[in-house]
């Protein structure tokens, strides 16, 4: 055990990181990256070490801010240093890494320790490979769901809920702009909890920020919901599932979106929050995470079947996701497209999509008859009752109510990339799109995007506009334009692909 005096560091890190001076770690045996217990005046909790010899002198520990708030330490605290041992769920991840299934309480072992920050990084990254590369069976997913669950907070609103998800993977999806206001207004509860982009340029957290503030309590969001009927809110701030978000840290930055984790992230989240009816959107197309149908029908099984053994009646819509939905990509410019939408005047698209997923939610609830709840869905949206119910969403969430899709404010550096030849428009890359869209700053810098002109089967000519990228810094905007000029985003029949030998 060493003693320390505190050194606070006034910057956020986003995880359990103390600093060593080299010589208080080299006397002590201390590498970079060790795990420790730090002790002090308000309890005890584990840490990751990183180590210098210019921020600190010897006998200081540096604090930073995630750690400095949680536990009120003060400039100057005394902090005691101990070496902490490997968790047991380390061998756990190991076996996972080998291809082997685990048990129940070895999942648990493993989520319990991700909540209570007693594993690294580089150790919840080698979980989600292990994962990634071997898969997970069916009760391994559902030990996985429900050790999230237990692990966090729940909501019970006392009575039937209804969601809606996405398994994410196509650009500009922002379906659940219009989903919750219109299942919200045909008298239904519907509490969504989002998350922020994985792997997209705007999560529905991200696009809903935008024109609302997203982080509430579980308090908050219950007080909200039930008074104006929907919420479209972060889930990290509500405690409920809360590995799910300190997982998604690691993902992000490994474009990594393992199926079991995603499957029980989402399912976790509907757990916590009540929900007793869900929806999940599949799309299928080239550059989606599912490229054909037939493995949508496999994962749509997955959903249904693990809905079954944790009391959740699940409903899979398998839609078209070969290009983007809507014309719009980035957190501020889906935000004004949705509003549009709202307003009756969004592409058919957007419109198509989102009344067919709400319409199978308002069949399950008992609001419209089979098959026809895409059509009462409509009529929620063309009456003008969605835009409202949407409007007093915003209210209750802290935004201004009655802002228009024009006046949502988006990057003012643009460039526009256009048509080389005439002809018609056959491919619509997702994968391209998403590249151009995350290199102009999205999701992070709300203004960043793209916006398709034109989308596949449509005719255009030469030197028509096919997508303006937009950003809200210069060196941003040239980052994206060169992006676009390696990965060919839309193909126009009768273009020239390449050149052999290439000059």
């Amino acid at each position: 055990m060493i003693e320390l005096k505190a050194k606070l560091i006034n910057i956020p890190v986003g995880k359990r990181l103390v600093l060593l001076h080299k010589e208080d770690a080299r006397k002590n045996g201390v590498l970079s990256h060790d795990r420790v217990k730090i002790s002090f005046k308000k309890g005890t909790t584990t840490a990751f070490v990183d180590i210098t010899d210019t921020l600190l002198e010897p006998g200081e520990i540096g604090i930073f801010k995630e750690l400095r708030d949680e536990f009120e330490i003060k400039e100057g605290n005394p902090i005691s240093v101990t070496s902490a041992k490997i968790p047991e769920s380390v061998k756990h991840i190991r076996k996972k890494m080998k291809g082997k299934p685990l048990m129940k309480d070895e999942i648990y072992d493993i989520i319990c320790d991700v909540v209570e920050h007693n594993l690294s990084e580089l150790e919840i990254a080698a979980f989600l490979m292990a994962e990634d590369f071997y898969g997970m069976s069916i009760d391994e997913v559902e030990y996985l769901t429900q050790a999230m669950v237990d692990t966090g907070t729940a909501i019970d609103f006392e009575c039937r809920c209804y969601d809606k998800h996405s398994i994410g993977g196509v650009p500009g999806n922002k379906v659940s702009l219009l989903i919750v206001p219109i299942i919200a207004a045909a008298g239904l509860l519907i509490p969504k909890a989002s998350s922020r982009a994985i792997t997209s340029p705007s999560g529905t957290a991200d696009t809903m920020e935008v024109l609302a503030d997203v982080e509430f309590t579980a308090s908050e969001l219950k007080e909200m919901a039930l008074k104006v009927g929907g919420v479209i809110v972060w889930g990290g701030k509500l405690g409920i599932a809360p590995a799910d978000d300190l997982m998604i840290r690691v993902e992000h930055p490994l474009s990594l979106d393992p199926l079991g984790q995603m499957i029980a992230s989402i399912m976790a989240k509907k757990l916590a929050v009540g929900a007793d009816c869900v929806v999940i959107d599949i799309p299928v197309g080239a550059g989606a995470k599912v490229e054909t149908e037939e493995d949508a029908r496999k994962l749509a099984q997955i959903f249904v079947d693990l809905g079954g053994r944790v009391n959740v009646q699940v409903q899979c819509g398998i839609t078209y996701g070969g290009q983007p939905v809507g014309h719009t990509v980035g957190p501020a410019l889906e935000a004004r497209e949705a509003l549009l939408a709202l307003n009756g005047k969004g592409p058919a698209s957007l419109i198509e999509k989102s009344t067919a997923l709400a319409g199978m939610l308002l069949e399950m609830g008992g609001m419209a008859p089979r098959d026809q709840g895409k059509e009462a869905a409509k009529e929620l949206l063309f009456s003008g009752k969605a835009l409202k119910k949407m409007r007093e969403i915003i209210e209750a969430q802290g935004g201004n109510p009655n802002i228009k899709p024009e006046e949502i404010p988006i990057g003012r550096h643009h460039i526009n990339i256009r048509a080389p030849c005439d002809g018609f428009v056959t491919n619509v890359d997702n994968t391209a799109i998403t590249a151009i869209a995350n290199a102009a700053g999205a999701p992070m810098e709300k203004g960043a995007g793209v916006a398709l002109r034109w989308k596949r089967g449509y005719k255009v000519k030469k030197n028509d506009v096919l997508l303006e990228i937009y950003a809200e810094r210069e060196s941003k905007l040239t980052e994206a334009y060169e992006v676009a000029l390696k990965t060919r985003p839309v193909t126009i029949e009768g273009m020239l692909l390449h050149t052999v030998p290439e000059y």
